[in-house]
């Protein structure tokens, strides 16, 4: 069994009760209102816009013994850069004020899983942001794969108002397969239990992101 296989297996746990949460299960099914669309884009703002430093951190972090990690983080630097730029445009383009958003802070608990990354990056092993990799990829692939168009057909709001999502989906399909082959060289006991452990504690850290976005499915959504 490859390492990725035992990463999706020893965090299929977490990950099942990140796809509990009611914002993301209403989300998939396009049951989500335009303030909570334009209130998770505002906290995807917040927590992308620090994707590029967590991947510069992690890269300075490791040395030449792992020199095929870091470039592969620097790859992703490369493809990552600008993002939150685009949920920006999602936001003014979905009827929400981007600048506000761009002013503000973001919630405690999305404040909490990027705190997190960082010191575990900073003190405790830079391999570690793998698994935060891992997560937020995977979770993409799902809301841009079966999200995105749900809520575009719920809300009537046109592909200019998903363009993070959609372009996510396709884009992380590609990155998951790049990772998977990365993983596989992952041979280091310590590295792993880093992977895994960052891994689960982001999902469950990524659900409490989700469950504090204001939500309340409308009468004409509920079954």
């Amino acid at each position: 069994m490859s390492f990725f296989e035992v990463l999706a297996r020893e965090t299929a746990a977490e990950r099942n009760l990140l796809f509990t949460v009611p914002q993301i299960l209403d989300g998939l099914q396009g049951k989500i209102s335009r303030e909570t669309y334009v209130l998770y884009l505002a906290q995807a703002y917040h927590h992308v816009s620090h994707t590029v430093p967590l991947l510069r951190l992690a890269a300075r972090e490791m040395d030449d013994s792992r020199a095929r990690f870091r470039d592969a983080l620097l790859e992703y630097v490369e493809e990552e850069t600008g993002h939150e730029q685009w949920i920006l445009r999602d936001i003014a383009n979905a009827g929400g004020d981007a600048e506000a958003v761009r002013a503000s802070g973001p919630a405690p608990q999305t404040a909490a899983m990027v705190a997190y990354a960082y010191d575990y990056v900073s003190h405790v092993n830079p391999m570690g942001l793998f698994g935060m990799i891992f997560v937020l990829e995977g979770t993409s692939i799902a809301l841009a794969t079966s999200g995105a168009s749900a809520v575009a057909e719920s809300l009537g709001l046109g592909p200019e108002c998903f363009s993070y999502l959609t372009s996510h989906g396709s884009l992380d399909q590609q990155h998951m397969a790049f990772f998977a082959e990365l993983m596989g060289q992952v041979d280091d006991a310590a590295d792993q239990a880093a992977v895994i452990e960052v891994a689960r504690n982001v999902f469950r850290l990524f659900a409490d992101m989700f469950r504090a976005i204001p939500h309340e499915r409308s009468i004409a959504h509920v079954a």
